[in-house]
């Protein structure tokens, strides 16, 4: 099968490719030299263009779209998160449609639903936070609708979204280094001691879920995909994951008030001042560990047979394996 990846050069894209080298033809979206080579040592073939000049032809052949690239930051200002996330997605739909791709698979997110709420036992019912406060949850959200809304597997065009929930393992360039910054900057804080539980996804599980997508799951249907052992609670999971990766996890309590109300007020100052770089602490950060993200994957699990191959241990085998150097029980 020959596969079209876009965000091979990020976390989740490039875990991706890795596996799907092995068993399709992977081509992928690049824009620099620097992804160029990355890519090409994942096993794939860059292709330059990116989300605005992408067009039918760096498509030609392709059956299936794998569509990774997002913009995740935390911080920036609404046109590069609508442009990359809500317009880039509806252009590749486009795209694709024109290149007679027959799959286009996206992987969206949980945040595509929240705007500062607990979610509990959540399924796909639960409505998109099309009104969120939040840049990416907004413009995600977006996303997913235009993505869903494509459907149209009478004329062979077929489109499916997987939402994983706090993606970690080896390769993360995002969590990790902004827990280990937090850590060693005095920053980091247990909201609420900690307490709040929230569903994982482990990138192997992801990765397996998304080779699934390849051909099972119902066209138009979104799916969570999740870490089997159920939701668990930030003060268990966080040292856990920072122990695997080569750090110590330290910090003090504050109450989930305080820490909203403290994202707030640095958003604030930031705009109002004009301030580089993103503020220490951003109401989207403060909001997903002051609240409760417990989820439901049975849908991924009837429709696609989704059974994660990875515990959690395993995962945190692995990371410690690749943070030190040593050789895992299994790979991702």
């Amino acid at each position: 099968m020959r596969i079209f990846v876009t965000g091979a050069s990020g976390f989740v894209g490039g875990a991706y490719t890795k596996e799907a080298v092995a068993h399709h033809d992977v081509v992928a979206m690049s824009r620099c030299l620097a992804s160029d080579a990355k890519l090409v040592a994942l096993g794939a073939t860059p292709v330059r263009c990116d989300l605005n000049n992408v067009g039918p032809e760096h498509l030609k052949d392709c059956e299936v779209v794998m569509h990774c690239a997002a913009h995740v930051e935390e911080w920036g200002p609404w046109s590069t998160y609508w442009r990359t996330n809500v317009e880039g997605t509806q252009r590749l739909l486009s795209v694709a449609r024109k290149a007679g791709v027959g799959r286009f698979v996206h992987i969206g997110t949980e945040a595509a639903l929240l705007k500062g709420q607990d979610l509990m036992e959540a399924d796909e019912t639960y409505p998109l936070a099309l009104s969120s406060p939040f840049p990416y949850s907004r413009t995600k959200a977006y996303a997913e609708k235009a993505v869903r809304e494509a459907s149209d597997p009478i004329n062979g065009f077929e489109t499916i979204v997987i939402r994983p929930r706090f993606v970690w393992g080896p390769g993360d360039e995002t969590l990790l280094p902004v827990l280990r910054r937090m850590s060693e900057n005095g920053q980091f804080v247990w909201v609420d001691g900690g307490r709040h539980k929230t569903s994982t996804t482990y990138i192997g599980n992801l990765v397996y879920a998304m080779e699934l997508a390849l051909a099972k799951g119902n066209s138009g249907e979104a799916y969570f995909v999740l870490d089997d052992g159920g939701p668990v609670s930030f003060r268990e999971f966080l040292p856990k994951l920072a122990e695997a990766a080569g750090f110590q996890l330290t910090g003090r309590e504050v109450s989930a008030w305080m820490v909203r109300s403290m994202a707030f007020l640095a958003e604030k100052a930031w705009r109002a001042l004009a301030l580089s770089g993103a503020p220490p602490l951003t109401r989207f950060g403060a909001n997903i560990l002051s609240h409760e993200c417990i989820l439901v994957d049975a849908k991924a699990r009837m429709h696609m047979g989704y059974d994660p191959p990875f515990t959690r241990s395993q995962g945190f085998s692995v990371l410690t394996a690749a943070s030190t150097g040593g050789r895992p029980g299994q790979s991702v």
